[in-house]
């Protein structure tokens, strides 16, 4: 349980992609200029887009771009458990930005109580130091099926004893009954944590949702604390696959004559998609997710990105025809690049025979790069720096693969052969002078009339992130919002009325969506 230190506050959302990333990170600028040290916090999160922190940890990339939001290092207490999926059913645990196990959803149970005392602890930690936590959530708080072992929802606010704003998209439609819903379905011990809603992506104009936040407010006992209006190309950093749809094409026109047009191969089990964000802040640069041969045909670069399974991936690259696509493109002279498992994809052979990563063993590769891969139990975890064409480059590296490189011209810890590119780092398009060398070799191979813009890709996050800390304090009932962080749970709050729930029974129990004063559900 928390003993002291600075004001927290839990961002839940009634769905994933709902905007608790965003919401975070509103907050954490609006509260960082205005002087008040802040730092984020997510107790679990699931995702495959991850990075390296200074001390070398592994945490969500979501929370180090928050972190950035607050002015603050990102550390690896900001997100004490990471789930990177390796299939349908399995997942890599990463506890404290550590290798930590490999589980699948049932084992993963098991460990839950030891890691929510862990999250507490960290969380702690963060508190002390800090004047304010901004804690984002997982998934929903409304999937009571998971409740009992919930680390990042409920469980934390009650452990923790956070405030909860519950944030809805309405852009799905149904916002109101997924509010009402989603507290509707918790106990009352979890319902008196939540403090208020927020209506994320509202088109229109806000006098036509009053009516339903009135009702909202009399059914739940509990106030919208803002509207958040939709707003075009604030994608930053996603978490999972629900966001990769909404990530951005061209931005902006072009500084030569011609358009770069760059695809992406969305593999299955994708990771750290966000290599391409500053690709497609470049002017006149296209960024496409392609799934299939016909879609890479007219693209001027193809990236293989790195993947959490690369044997899995491969066969898939194969099973598509973007395997043989791609030597096709090779022999072209076309440009291709491969990132982290995208160049251990296009090398020669990679070997897992102790199942490290799958249970494939081992496999030719696509044969498009002198490299060979073998599979290490020691995860990689570096933030490597160099100079290439005469340009600084950084980035991070995440990999169990130990890449052996037998030709070709040397390229940032991995190898070029004719248009053929591979690195093992990650992140390093965001050097803006090594970014924009790249991609004019690439304009130049692809016969392209295109000129690199001016733009700091580090000035573009900061500009986005100001972008969230405005809305915040403009659609936001921030003095409420503080509050909530000064006083934490407010007392008093009314329980909406649920029937007496019997364990033994499977059937969901009748909902009356009445607000009782006396802060307990109606028991008679």
């Amino acid at each position: 349980m928390p003993r002291h230190g600075g004001g927290s506050l839990l961002v839940a959302g009634t769905t994933s992609d709902a905007g608790k990333s965003i919401l975070t990170a509103g907050l954490c600028r609006w509260l960082a200029r205005r002087g008040v040290r802040v730092a984020p916090f997510k107790a679990q999160n699931m995702s495959l887009n991850s990075m390296v922190t200074a001390d070398g940890g592994e945490i969500g990339r979501a929370q180090a771009m928050q972190a950035a939001a607050a002015r603050v290092e990102p550390e690896a207490a900001m997100n004490p458990v990471l789930l990177k999926p390796a299939g349908e059913r399995h997942s890599h645990v990463v506890v404290l930005g550590r290798p930590h196990a490999d589980v699948d959803a049932l084992s993963y149970r098991g460990h839950k109580p030891a890691l929510l005392d862990v999250a507490v602890d960290a969380l702690d930690g963060l508190r002390r130091r800090f004047d304010v936590v901004i804690c984002e959530g997982a998934g929903s708080p409304a999937e009571v099926n998971l409740r009992d072992r919930d680390i990042a929802n409920m469980g934390l606010a009650r452990a923790a004893n956070l405030p909860v704003l519950v944030v809805g998209d309405i852009d799905r439609g149904g916002v109101l009954a997924h509010f009402a819903g989603t507290l509707a379905v918790l106990e009352p011990e979890d319902q008196r944590h939540i403090a208020g809603f927020v209506v994320n992506k509202f088109r229109g104009d806000p006098a036509l949702l009053r009516p339903g936040l009135d009702w909202l407010r009399g059914a739940t006992g509990r106030a919208c604390l803002g509207v958040l209006p939709w707003r075009s190309g604030l994608w930053l950093d996603v978490e999972d696959s629900l966001d990769l749809d909404g990530r951005p094409g061209l931005l902006t026109p072009p500084v030569g004559r011609d358009i770069l047009r760059v695809a992406l191969v969305r593999l299955p089990r994708m990771s750290n998609v966000t290599d391409a964000d500053a690709l497609a802040a470049e002017p006149g640069v296209s960024v496409r997710l392609v799934a299939t041969p016909a879609e890479m045909a007219e693209a001027d670069l193809v990236i293989v990105p790195g993947t959490r399974s690369t044997l899995s991936d491969l066969a898939w690259l194969r099973e598509r025809g973007i395997g043989a696509e791609l030597r096709r493109r090779a022999a072209a002279g076309r440009p291709v690049l491969g990132v982290c498992g995208g160049l251990q994809m296009l090398g020669a052979a990679i070997h897992d025979d102790d199942g490290v990563e799958s249970r494939e063993g081992h496999a030719p590769g696509l044969g498009l790069l002198p490299v060979r891969t073998d599979y290490s139990p020691a995860k990689v975890l570096a933030s490597p720096a160099g100079r290439w064409r005469g340009h600084e480059v950084s980035g991070y590296q995440i990999h169990h693969g130990r890449v052996t490189v037998d030709g070709g011209e040397p390229f940032l810890d991995g190898c070029r052969s004719g248009q053929v590119w591979g690195t093992t780092w990650h992140g390093i398009f965001e050097c803006d002078g090594f970014r924009r060398a790249f991609l004019t070799e690439v304009a130049a191979a692809a016969g392209r009339d295109w000129r690199p813009g001016t733009g700091s890709f580090a000035e573009r996050r900061e500009a986005r992130l100001d972008a969230l800390g405005d809305l915040v304090e403009e659609h936001l009932d921030t003095a409420a919002v503080w509050r909530l962080i000064e006083r934490g749970v407010p007392a008093g709050l009314p329980a909406v009325g649920l029937a007496p729930v019997d364990r033994a029974r499977t059937g969901p129990a009748p909902v009356n969506l009445t607000p009782h004063t006396d802060g307990e559900a109606d028991r008679s």
